[in-house]
């Protein structure tokens, strides 16, 4: 695993996203090609947590936040990046949520989590989209920062990439995933000739489509979104880190199930798409393997 600058992470993302701002929620939460299921499994959460004070760390233009509008919680957010921050404002301001309790921070910053005048420790912390987007090196101090951000017995809620997907995609993340992860290529070289083990992980990349997920590049010269660390993670180690982390009662929710791999929806999308909705279990096992996202919880002990 190759080690990332916090503050060249973190540059990157910044550009990455400051032309997004004024599309992401269209783009994700509005007009995409398959709903945001997740924004039901969140609320789902929160009602069951019974949540009265919420923190949503890295909240983007206040997408998540805004479908949570009509639950009479008391809102608070930040996020990484200032165009972010700004339409973040300007969305909560519309429903009457003061544009003072969304500032500007980073998830690696205990501080961020403790602005002044906010009402923390909150009763939940949720963390959307942001943990592609952190370096492995500070991922267990960005954990723990989520932990100490709730009360005792609040709940954390944090989405992730599910790079087990990979078993099931067929295309350049499977060969990432039996490359780097299963075989640990790097290990097996040092057993046998470079030349030898090369050649037969040419022949393995051969087995997939290795030209998809097209690259997704920025809006105007930025770097886009698979241009910047973008990291996907195991759902059974990233609930070990939290268990680790001194969270209780850690569980794993998935969403955005594939009824198949996705390269054969151009074939009929309509009933990979309705197929897909149908699959929508946040508990179900296939998960591990048919969802390409998750949300992990945790109550601080």
């Amino acid at each position: 695993m190759a080690k990332h600058d916090v503050t060249d992470v973190e540059s990157a993302v910044k550009a990455c996203y400051s032309t997004w701002a004024d599309s992401y929620f269209r783009d994700y939460y509005t007009g995409g090609a398959y709903p945001p299921v997740h924004l039901d499994v969140v609320r789902d959460l929160l009602r069951k947590a019974r949540t009265k004070t919420l923190l949503d760390a890295g909240c983007g233009p206040a997408s998540m936040l805004r479908g949570l509008a009509d639950m009479g919680l008391e809102i608070y957010g930040f996020d990484l990046t200032p165009e972010m921050v700004e339409a973040a404002r300007n969305a909560v301001r519309e429903f009457g949520v003061a544009p003072e309790r969304i500032w500007q921070g980073s998830v690696t910053d205990r501080q961020a989590f403790r602005q002044p005048g906010t009402a923390g420790p909150f009763d939940a912390t949720i963390c959307i989209g942001v943990f592609p987007h952190i370096p492995e090196s500070v991922e267990d101090e960005v954990i723990a920062n989520l932990r100490d951000s709730v009360r005792k017995g609040g709940l954390v809620a944090v989405e992730a990439r599910n790079q087990l997907f990979g078993l099931f995609t067929l295309n350049r993340h499977s060969y990432d995933l039996f490359a780097s992860e299963l075989i640990r290529a790097e290990q097996l070289r040092g057993a046998a000739a470079s030349t030898v083990v090369d050649a037969m992980l040419d022949e393995l990349r051969k087995q997939f489509r290795m030209d998809l997920p097209s690259v997704r590049s920025g809006k105007s010269g930025e770097p886009g979104y698979d241009q910047v660390l973008a990291r996907l993670h195991n759902p059974l180690t990233l609930q070990k880190r939290f268990s680790q982390a001194g969270f209780a009662e850690v569980q794993v929710h998935f969403y955005h199930y594939h009824c198949l791999p996705p390269m054969l929806e151009p074939m009929a999308p309509e009933l990979f798409r309705s197929a897909s909705l149908a699959m929508e279990n946040p508990s179900d096992w296939r998960g591990y393997f048919m969802a390409s996202a998750f949300i992990v919880t945790g109550l601080r002990a």
